[in-house]
């Protein structure tokens, strides 16, 4: 117990930095448009889908392009929990987590058969099967594409047994009934999940455990052949991602109580691994940066229509203006995906490593212009020692 929660100096800055980034967001985003609840909870969630995305893919190399199955399956189980039993997140986020586990294992047990491009093939077709049986064949469970939603029939047995009484209209997830998941409430509920989930990864990374799936990407081949199995570790390393997949559908049913079948679809995969390669593979905090730039777009850069620009440029001659206005116009609003393509190809052309290896790059130049100042000047001659 006394390993896991020690913590190098490194780590524990890290720690701490992270932390108070997270819980101030609502001060730093204020410049940047985005400091808003909604968008805050989604820069969260999809903080923890991207660094538990990355325990596989950073540290093992096996690269799924299924685990949008295990964010709805978090999600239906969270919704159901709340129908079934409580409005209370608690109990609906640990079924979440637990689901999810269950059938990250069994599509793991499958999938890991095999690696490399056969292992990604695998986890799309399940992710694939996934969304639509949830589209059509379980519609008794998922309600198909309506997605499953709260009404005023559910049981919600525990809360009806303490004289939970509704007032007419859908009820809200609240905490132990004192404080309701919406807001900034809701945004810190998703902050604290996404603080403790950087910390079992930034212990999962610094652990024996985290080694030897360091080796498994470094040299799966060569490991098997000295007789060492490497599939419990990698098994254990899927099963705890789709946890944590499923953790952050938990959590977008806990802000929005309701789950539809377009989080399993294939694309939501695909921005998940996107989003982990457009920070930094590997890397502790660049899946949380890639996460929140990617929503950023989504949510801020989409909304921009021409009068915005209007706005923005009214300063400049009328000519010139509609110019600048006709250009930008293709970036933002419908075209925001075209500015986020430009900026992966940038990324991935000049920054291999992702935006994390851009932030070293910056670092180091600091580091070593610092450096050479503190260098003696080897132009002049340092007196010789005397005899």
């Amino acid at each position: 117990m006394n390993a896991l929660f020690s913590m190098s100096r490194k780590d524990v800055i890290t720690f701490v930095v992270f932390s108070a980034v997270v819980l101030l967001m609502p001060i730093w985003l204020q410049p940047f448009g985005a400091a808003y609840p909604d968008l805050m909870q989604k820069f969260a969630i999809f903080g923890i889908l991207a660094i538990g995305f990355n325990i596989l893919f950073g540290l093992t190399g096996y690269l799924s392009f299924g685990h949008a199955a295990f964010l709805g399956v978090g999600s239906y189980t969270a919704v159901w929990t709340f129908k079934l039993f409580s409005m209370n997140p608690i109990p609906a986020l640990i079924f979440a987590v637990l689901m999810s586990g269950v059938f990250a294992l069994a599509i793991g047990y499958v999938s890991l058969r095999r690696s490399g491009i056969y292992f990604s093939i695998l986890t799309l077709a399940f992710a694939q099967m996934s969304y639509n049986l949830a589209y059509s064949v379980l519609t008794p469970i998922t309600n198909g594409e309506t997605g499953l939603q709260l009404t005023l029939d559910d049981p919600r047995i525990v809360d009806s047994a303490f004289g939970s009484v509704s007032d007419g209209s859908l009820p809200v997830s609240n905490l132990f009934g004192l404080i309701d998941m919406n807001g900034i409430p809701g945004f810190y509920f998703t902050a604290v999940f996404l603080i403790i989930g950087f910390f079992i990864t930034q212990r999962i990374f610094a652990s024996p455990f985290g080694m030897m799936l360091r080796a498994i990407k470094s040299n799966q081949t060569r490991m098997n052949y000295t007789g060492f199995n490497t599939r419990p570790y990698t098994l254990t390393a899927f099963v705890i991602s789709g946890m944590f997949a499923g953790l952050a559908g938990g959590l977008m049913a806990v802000t929005d109580p309701l789950a539809g079948a377009e989080r399993m679809q294939w694309t939501a995969s695909g921005e998940i691994v996107l989003m982990t390669i457009l920070g930094g593979v590997g890397t502790l905090v660049g899946p949380v940066v890639g996460a929140w730039l990617i929503k950023y777009f989504e949510n801020i850069f989409s909304s921009f229509n021409e009068s915005v620009l209007h706005d923005l440029f009214g300063f400049m001659p009328d000519g010139v203006e509609n110019f600048v206005v006709g250009v930008t116009s293709m970036f933002v609003g419908e075209g925001w995906h075209l500015t986020l393509g430009l900026i992966f190809v940038l990324v991935v052309t000049f920054l291999p490593g992702g935006m994390m290896e851009g932030f070293r790059r910056i670092g180091s130049m600091f580091n070593r212009d610092g450096g050479d100042k503190a260098k003696p000047d080897k132009t002049v001659p340092s007196p010789a020692p005397a005899e």
